[in-house]
């Protein structure tokens, strides 16, 4: 049976600390849908209504685009190893970029990489748990570093071309802002 709270409680906390991946599910007013899995320890509870995770440089910028257009947001985590439990967190999230002010401060809660994009600020309205008795158990290997290995081979200015030629537009066109200039 499913179950809602209002705030990230400390029994919440531990479970999302426990998971090695979460997805993020995001949308525009139209266009399509994304849902994208998250990993490499990316994510910091920073209070009960409070989330915040970075992301990092890769083929899309999905989030970054629909935020602009329908500032809503939804984080899940499921429990595959021990816990049978599925946590969605429901809100709204500011978008950082590294040329933001903010998002040093907040960049400082990981680990160092060059790969480093957006920081999405997530403020948390509804917390819903509910069983996980289908969900399967995986076993966890360890983090794939190839992400972070290839931003650190490329360098800044190799990952800020990408951004340029990859990272302006969603699938549907929608423009993201990676840049200085907001490509609009």
């Amino acid at each position: 049976m499913a179950k809602q709270f209002d705030q990230i409680t400390d029994d919440h906390r531990r479970f999302i600390d426990a998971q090695h991946i979460f997805f993020c599910g995001t949308a525009a007013d139209e266009g399509r849908v994304n849902i994208s899995p998250k990993g490499m320890d990316s994510l910091r509870v920073m209070g009960p209504n409070r989330i915040i995770w970075r992301n990092l440089s890769g083929s899309g910028n999905e989030t970054a685009g629909h935020l602009l257009r329908m500032n809503r947001m939804t984080l899940m985590w499921c429990g595959f190893e021990t816990r049978p439990m599925i946590m969605r967190a429901y809100g709204h999230a500011e978008t950082l970029h590294p040329r933001d002010a903010a998002f040093a401060a907040l960049n400082a809660q990981f680990e160092t990489d060059v790969g480093a994009r957006q920081i999405y600020d997530m403020t948390v309205d509804l917390l819903q748990t509910s069983c996980g008795y289908a969900v399967p158990f995986y076993d966890h290997q360890g983090p794939r570093d190839t992400l972070r290995a290839q931003a650190e081979k490329h360098g800044e200015k190799g990952v800020a071309e990408r951004w340029a030629r990859d990272n302006q537009r969603t699938i549907d066109g929608l423009p993201t802002h990676i840049l200085d200039t907001p490509d609009a």
